[in-house]
Parts: C-alpha cells; structure tokens; sequence
C-alpha cells in the first residue's frame, strides 16, 4: 500500500479530542494501547527511554535531550507531537548510521498498515471495542520503528496529560515534566493541580524525576505523587545560568566536573528551563545509567538542536523594495506559550515600523484572553482558517479581536493571509504567525517553498 494511502487512513482515524457527530467522545485508557502493542510483540521494550510530560516546553526539552545523546554518538529515536507540515516530522532518528532523520514514507506506509492490520484483527476478534486511534496508532508505529532500527535509546514527548498518554505505555529511565499551566482543561481539570497530578502519572514507583520549581500548585500535586511512589526527585536549577533577567542564550555552566559554553538556538529567557531540564537528564543518564555522555557532547548537542515552528525567524525581501521584512513563525497556543512569544518579541517589536499578527486557534483554547496578551502588540490582525474541525468559528475570533481594539480582517485561506499580511506591512516591518500549529505548519510551507533553510531565533514551545 502507498504512502498516501496510510496519511489517507490516519486522517479517517478517530481524533483523541474530538467527538464526531454521532460518535461517543473517546475514553482515555492504556488498554488498548497494551492490547495492541502485545499483539505486535511489545516493540516499546526492546529499547531504553526517557518520557516527558508538561503544558509548555516538552518538545524543546525533547528536542535538546536528543540532541546530546546524538552527539554522544548513541542512535537516537525522538518522538514528538504535533508535526508541522508532514506526520513524518514525529517519527525520527538521528546518530550513526542513518540517511536522514525522519522516517521515510516507504518505512511509514509498511508499518502503519502493519499496525492497522494488526488492530482491525484485534477488533474482529472481540479484544478490542474499536480501532486505536490517531495518537495510539502514531505511537505504535514509533516503537515498532525504534524497536526495528535498534536505536540505542528514545525520547518520547507525551501527546496531552500524562498518566493515560499512549506514551505511558513505556518504562522510561527516568521522567521529565516540563512547565505546567491550564490548557486541555476539558479532558485534564480545570486546575493546575489537577493538570499536574495528571503529568505525574508518567512517574514509576522508586524511579526518577527530573524537574525544576514552578506553580506551587504543580509543585505539591507533583510532590505528593512522587513520594507516594518513592520517586528520587533530581532539579535542574544546577543548570540555570545565574543571570535571569534577560534572554541571553550564550552562558557558561559546571556540568560533569567541566566548564561548558551554552550555545543555544533556542532564544529567551522561559528556554533556559528547557535547557536546563534536558541537560540535568543527560547527566542523569551518564552517572546512573553509564551511557557515553560528556560535558563536550552536552555543549555540542545544545548547539546542535533544531526545533522549527517555535520563534523561528525567516527574512523575506519585499517585492517593491529591497527592505527586508521578518517573519516570526512560533506556535504559541495557550496563555503561558502567548506570554512567552510576547516576552520574546519585545526587541522586534520596538524596532518594527510596523507589525502585523496572521492568527488562528482551536476552539478549546481560551480565544479571549490570547488575545488580550497578543493583539494589542500589533496594528492589525489576519486572520486565516484551519484545517481542524476543532477550529474557532472567525466571527468568534473577530470579536476577541474587537474586545482589544485590533483592526482586524479575515482570509479566505492560509495563503491569502499570507498575502494580506505582506500587502498591510510597511517595508521593514515585522509579521507574525500564531496561535495554531495547522496554521503555523501550513503557512511554514507556503513561506519556505521558494527559499532556502530559515534562521532560527529559537523554540518557545512543544
């Protein structure tokens, strides 16, 4: 079967937050996960792993951590979630021996259809209610593709939650819970605490923690959790660099019994947490776990790291002028994630002759109050329609944007947003794309179609 064919499948699958007319909303259960995954010879434990869950910054984090265990010279898996342009993009592997990272379409096909047989077995023969769904299918594929091609170890970003993620389905090393704040709230709770008793739900009964300070509400679920369980709880303030007050991302720091340069590519101050929490990972995995990791592979993998969508910046000439104007792509899709893009951009944003935000989001993100932290940053707003039945209704975004005082207009499409966004901006001046990652993924392709690789200024964000 082609490579079509199964993005085809997977598209017809049942989204995990989305309930289709005439359908129950699916339940949450590593039931059917495990069903499957035994049915495929439990591919997940026939590699190491590390499992990251938080609200913000677990793809950085992700991102980061597999980098240095590439430059440590281990074959590295990284799964991540959502992708930008291609479902390719989740499903990766980097290190020795390899023709390029992300899973090729031919591997994608065979596997997925692999998994689609094995579950539509599964589900004739009564052990299963249903088919796995979009997230459980994706998933699998990850593992019987890492089991496969024997990476020596794998980083896993859990989708939403933590404690009935399909990812959880894993022993991991050790866990690492990222910055939590209120999103998902429908499926999560409706409070941090809540949300957070979810994400430790990756901890293991005497594993380990990799964490830093954050909401006192997420500090105590998290606590509560992880000495019920007996969880050795490992910080990653050693790693913060001392200055705090500014966005430097050029900083020295004592890892391993040497001094190292910290050189990395994602910018601002709310990535220093994520740096911090994959190199207290890394040497967690060097002193506890014997792997090859050194003070110099840790500098080299920060450096080295990649994670586009996120504060990414792409330079563009103007058609009616040799003034160049700036793109600033990010995925920013709740309140945390729109603070820090703000943060961010402040330096952009002071010397722009003029700014314009190209904006779009679900409807389970609270539309309102983005919009009070964003629009008001811009002359004007565009905004673009989504490919997600989830998407908020336009007129619903148009009054968020009139609540602020934002000129406003709606595209008909991601491109002809694109192109009212580049005819209302003066040369020189600054547009940014925000709010969704269909949106941020579609327009990343339109804008990178006739160009070279970006620039990267950083990744605010999974």
């Amino acid at each position: 079967m082609s490579y079509q064919a199964a993005i085809d499948l997977l598209h017809s699958m049942t989204p995990e937050l989305h309930t289709q007319p005439g359908h129950a909303r699916r339940k949450f259960s590593l039931n059917e996960i495990a069903t499957l995954l035994a049915a495929l010879d439990n591919p997940q434990r026939r590699f190491p792993s590390v499992l990251i869950a938080g609200t913000n910054g677990k793809g950085s984090t992700a991102a980061t951590l597999a980098a240095i265990l590439r430059e440590s010279g281990l074959r590295t898996g990284l799964y991540t979630s959502p992708h930008l342009e291609r479902p390719n993009e989740r499903i990766r592997i980097d290190g020795p021996r390899i023709s390029g990272p992300d899973i090729s379409d031919a591997d994608f096909a065979r596997l997925f259809f692999h998994v689609h047989d094995t579950a539509l077995a599964l589900v004739a023969d009564g052990r299963l209610p249903q088919h796995h769904s979009f997230f459980e299918t994706l998933t699998a594929l990850a593992f019987l593709y890492f089991a496969e091609q024997a990476v020596d170890f794998a980083v896993l970003e859990v989708g939403m939650g933590g404690r009935l993620d399909a990812t959880n389905i894993v022993d991991p090393a050790l866990s690492i819970i990222t910055d939590i704040s209120l999103d998902h709230t429908e499926w999560l709770g409706s409070t941090i605490a809540a949300i957070a008793h979810e994400k430790a739900g990756i901890l293991r009964p005497n594993g380990t923690l990799i964490t830093l300070p954050q909401h006192p509400e997420a500090n105590q679920a998290i606590g509560e959790v992880a000495l019920q369980l007996g969880v050795r709880g490992v910080s990653a303030t050693p790693y913060m660099p001392a200055h705090t007050a500014d966005s430097a991302s050029l900083y020295a720091l004592d890892v391993l019994g040497a001094c190292i340069t910290i050189d990395s590519p994602l910018h601002g101050a709310h990535q220093h947490r994520n740096v911090a929490l994959a190199i207290a990972a890394a040497v967690d995995l060097a002193t506890h776990h014997a792997l090859p990791i050194t003070p110099a592979a840790i500098e080299r993998g920060i450096h080295a790291t990649r994670w586009p969508g996120r504060l990414e910046l792409i330079p563009t000439l103007s058609s009616e002028t040799s003034a160049p104007m700036q793109w600033v792509l990010d995925v920013a899709h709740n309140p945390a994630g729109a603070w820090a893009l703000r943060a961010s951009l402040r330096t952009l944003i002071e010397s722009a002759p003029a700014r314009t935000l190209v904006f779009s989001c679900l409807r389970d993100k609270p539309v309102t109050e983005l919009a009070q932290i964003l629009f008001p940053l811009f002359d004007r707003v565009v905004f673009a329609p989504i490919h997600s039945p989830r998407a908020t209704p336009i007129a619903d975004l148009l009054a968020a944007a009139h609540s602020t005082g934002t000129p406003a207009v709606a595209a008909d499409s991601v491109a002809h947003a694109l192109e009212q966004a580049r005819a209302a901006t003066a040369p020189g001046g600054l547009i940014v794309v925000s709010g969704s990652v269909y949106l941020v993924g579609e327009a990343r392709s339109l804008l990178l179609a006739p160009l070279p690789a970006p620039t990267h200024i950083g990744a605010a964000r999974t």
